[in-house]
C-alpha cells in the first residue's frame, strides 16, 4: 500500500519551478499511502536519475532540473523490506540490455520468491517483494511491452506499476491497485497519483490557472505507454493471477479468514469482516475507516493483511 505520482510535460509548458511546486504537492498529498520513503526518477542530460530517501513526501528535498520532462515519483508505507536500508525503497534503477529504466509498484507480490527460485535470479541484498519485477525485466534485456506483458503474466498478487526508460517514456503497467492519470490537451501535460482523491488535493494546493483535465482510462490488465511528446500506444496482460476484492467475487481469501461464505455478500457485510479480521493483528476498526477515507480500498487493506500474516 504505496502510492505512484508524477507528472509529464511534453512541450515543457511549466518552469522549472512550477514542476517542483507539483511535484512537490503530489508527494505531500501521498503521503496518506505511506510516510516511509519517498523516491523520483526522471532524464538529465540523457542519464536516467533516481533520488531517494526514508523521508515523508513533505520532508523530501524536490528540486528536480530544468530538463526533466517525466518524471515518477512514489511514496512507500513498507511492508517488507526496511526503508531505513534506502535500496530498498523506490522507484529501483536497473538496466535492461544497453538501456536502463526505473520502476516504483503499488501492491503486493505473493510469488516473489517462488519466482527467484524457478527463473534462478541472482540474488540482491533488496528484500522487497517488488524487485522481482524489476529482476524479470533486466533477464528479459529490453523495456517493451512484450516484455512488460511478460512481467506483469508472471506475478500473482496486487500490483500497479509505473517503469521510465532512459528515452523518457513512461509506462503504466494497470493491474488491480488503484491508479488515476489526467491529461491537460492544451499544455500536453500528464499528472497522476494512485487515487483521484490524491490527485484532487494536490492540485488544491497549486495556484496555477488549470484547464479541466480528461481522465485518461487505464483498465486493470493495460499496458499504457507515453511518449515524451505525448504519443500514446496501448497493450494488453492476461490479468488472472491478481487478487481480487471479496466484494467483487473473484478472490477467494485465505482460510485463516473464516469468511469463505461471504465473498459475494454485500460491501457493508465485507467491511464488517474486514474489521473484524484486522483485529487479530492489532489494527483497530477505526484505523480501517481511516485507511478507507485515504483512498485504500478493501483489496488492498486484505493484501496487507495477507503480507503480515505471511
Amino acid at each position: 500500500m504505496c502510492c505512484l505520482f508524477g507528472l509529464i510535460d511534453t512541450a515543457q509548458y511549466f518552469t522549472r519551478q512550477q514542476k517542483n511546486d507539483i511535484l512537490h504537492a503530489l508527494a505531500e498529498a501521498s503521503e496518506a499511502r505511506g510516510q516511509d520513503a519517498t523516491g523520483v526518477a526522471y532524464c538529465h542530460n540523457g542519464a536516467l536519475m533516481v533520488r531517494k530517501r526514508p523521508v515523508p513526501g513533505h520532508a523530501f528535498p524536490l528540486q528536480i532540473p530544468y530538463d526533466a520532462a517525466v518524471v515518477m515519483g512514489h511514496t512507500r508505507l513498507t511492508t517488507q523490506g526496511s526503508e531505513k536500508k534506502n535500496y530498498n525503497n523506490h522507484p529501483f534503477l536497473a538496466s535492461a540490455g544497453t538501456g536502463s529504466f526505473a520502476l516504483a509498484h503499488n501492491g503486493v507480490i505473493r510469488n516473489d520468491r517462488l519466482l527467484r527460485t524457478q527463473e534462478q535470479l541472482p540474488a540482491t541484498k533488496i528484500e522487497t517483494d517488488s524487485y522481482i519485477a524489476v529482476q524479470l525485466l533486466a533477464r528479459s534485456g529490453e523495456v517493451s511491452m512484450d516484455s512488460l506483458r511478460d512481467m506483469a503474466e508472471r506475478l500473482e498478487g496486487s500490483f500497479s506499476f509505473t517503469v521510465l526508460d532512459d528515452q523518457n517514456n513512461l509506462y503504466f503497467v494497470k493491474g488491480d491497485s488503484p491508479l488515476c492519470l489526467y491529461h491537460y490537451q492544451t499544455s500536453g501535460v500528464y499528472l497522476y497519483a494512485s487515487t483521484k482523491q490524491i490527485l484532487e488535493k494536490a492540485l488544491q494546493q497549486l495556484s496555477f490557472d488549470w484547464e479541466s483535465p480528461i481522465q485518461v482510462s487505464l483498465e486493470c490488465g493495460e499496458i499504457l505507454q507515453i511518449m515524451a511528446d505525448g504519443e500514446e500506444r496501448r497493450e494488453t496482460f492476461d490479468d488472472s493471477k491478481l487478487l481480487r476484492s471479496l466484494a467483487c467475487g473473484r478472490y477467494t481469501p485465505p482460510s485463516w479468514w473464516g469468511v469463505g461464505s461471504s465473498a459475494h455478500s454485500a460491501e457493508s457485510g465485507h467491511l464488517a469482516a474486514l474489521k473484524s479480521v484486522a483485529g487479530y493483528f492489532g489494527i483497530a476498526p477505526w484505523e480501517i475507516d481511516r485507511l478507507m477515507e485515504a483512498g485504500f480500498t478493501e483489496a488492498e487493506i486484505e493484501e496487507y493483511l495477507y503480507r503480515t500474516e505471511m
